[in-house]
């Protein structure tokens, strides 16, 4: 249990770190995120902060412990939503390159920490005393 606990929690704290590092620099609508996703995208200038908050309340989601199970999975559910039109919008507004495999990262990060997190439940379900 011990390092099935470790193991969950370095790939979530990865994986949310890296959506809340997009989130602010998104939320405070900098210069750079301004660039990708207004002028490269072409999204309109209020989705940024939007989509930042999203990520930043995501990411707070996954990182807290104890909230309900299907909050949790709605907080996955989110970033993985926000990493797949991500990469889609880039590959269709700028073609594929291999810069564009740097999202397997954040995919491979995501997907980790949810499979550990199913692990980690089902492994204290089997492991809790039966009521009387």
């Amino acid at each position: 249990m011990k390092k099935l606990n470790i193991l969950y929690w370095i790939f979530t704290v990865l994986f949310a770190l890296f959506m809340l590092m997009s989130g602010v620099t998104n939320a405070l609508v900098t210069e750079d995120s301004v660039m990708l996703i207004v002028d490269t995208l072409g999204y309109p200038r209020y989705f940024v902060a939007f989509i930042g908050v999203a990520k930043i309340i995501g990411a707070i989601g996954v990182l807290v412990p104890g909230i309900p199970r299907w909050l949790k999975e709605w907080a996955y559910a989110g970033l993985f939503f926000d990493l797949i039109g991500a990469t889609y919008s880039l590959i269709a507004a700028a073609g594929f390159d291999a810069s564009t495999l740097m999202m397997l990262l954040p995919f491979g990060l995501g997907a980790l920490s949810y499979y550990f997190y199913h692990r980690r439940n089902a492994q204290s379900r089997s492991t809790r005393p039966e009521p009387a």
